[in-house]
């Protein structure tokens, strides 16, 4: 058997031993969820946690979760595990953990990866059901506002006093942003929850400033799909007062054949369609077809029974963004 030295492998997948090498902290969050890992890790940001992120797919053999609770897991104060699939999803390390736990006292959460309750993992946590769920719902809930919550009810768990709001629910659909003056140019911006939910909107962010440059204004909504009854309300409402001039679209699939009940069809204008590739660049660049089978389903083949007119990726999936505070690679949109 040979170690590897930290590597990330969440995009293309990795089977060997690594070893993270992350010094201890307080508090260590592991997930497989990089869009988690990347709200905590901005969040982390603008407070002063003692904090350290690690994605699950890294620890997967179990020379890896025995060389991350030696050098890291032995030292924290807390630990909150978010398990997709269930506990055997992550047997052997779950069994270890929880053991680390219960023999040295420290505060344990296993919460499920998704949006439902798992009372079978709960059990395996040495703090109460109520703590839990508590840390879950800022989680599921998602977003910048939670994600600080959760860090400071974290906090609270280990230095007491007094706790923080609980989790505040995010909108099904809403305007994230607007740029729009009168008599200038306009542009509508789609894209998803998910990525608002997330902390990633680097991408939309940009792409918002370089229009306005081009002196173009933007409205921007964040939705949760398109055939959501809830976003498309949000969309009809949102640009009633001010019909866009050409419409940004980053969600994928498709609404209807023939655009048949696409709420981004009631206007006149062109519907271009943008793409946040789940690859990296450096994948699309040595790559002959450019985007991967997935991409070109979801963000070109299904998008044009729309009406979609394909302009380009404006970001690709990174690995190698590496969050000195947390001591994690971060996966995120660049």
């Amino acid at each position: 058997m040979h170690l590897l030295a930290t590597t990330s492998g969440v995009i293309d997948g990795a089977a060997e031993a690594i070893d993270l090498g992350q010094a201890p902290a307080d508090i260590v969050v592991l997930s497989a969820a990089d869009s988690e890992l990347a709200s905590l890790a901005r969040a982390h940001d603008a407070s002063s946690c003692p904090l350290r992120l690690a994605n699950l797919l890294q620890l997967q053999h179990p020379l890896s979760v025995d060389l991350y609770i030696e050098k890291t897991l032995a030292h924290a104060k807390l630990i909150v595990l978010r398990i997709l699939g269930g506990a055997s999803y992550w047997a052997y390390g779950l069994d270890q953990v929880e053991a680390l736990a219960r023999a040295r006292g420290i505060l344990l959460a296993v919460l499920p990866g998704d949006a439902q309750p798992d009372p079978d993992l709960t059990r395996r946590s040495t703090l109460s059901t109520q703590h839990c769920e508590r840390l879950r719902q800022y989680l599921v809930t998602g977003g910048a506002e939670n994600a600080m919550g959760f860090l400071a009810y974290c906090r609270n768990l280990l230095e007491g006093g007094e706790a923080p709001a609980p989790a505040r629910t995010l909108p099904k659909a809403g305007l994230y942003r607007e740029t729009a003056v009168a008599g200038a140019p306009r542009a509508a911006l789609v894209f998803y929850r998910s990525v608002l939910e997330g902390a990633q909107t680097a991408p939309i962010d940009a792409l918002v400033d370089a229009l306005a440059r081009r002196g173009i204004g933007t409205r921007a909504f964040y939705v949760a799909s398109l055939k959501d009854a809830a976003s498309v309300d949000c969309l009809k409402q949102g640009l009633a007062d001010a019909p866009p001039d050409v419409i940004l679209n980053a969600t994928s699939f498709a609404v209807a054949s023939g655009g048949t009940d696409d709420p981004l069809a009631a206007h006149d204008c062109p519907v271009l369609q943008v793409v946040l590739s789940g690859q990296s660049e450096e994948s699309w660049r040595e790559s002959t077809q450019g985007l991967n089978a997935r991409d070109l389903a979801m963000n070109v083949v299904l998008p044009e029974l729309d009406g979609r007119i394909m302009s380009r990726a404006i970001s690709f999936k990174a690995d190698s963004l590496w969050h000195e505070g947390t001591q994690c690679r971060i996966v995120t949109y660049r």
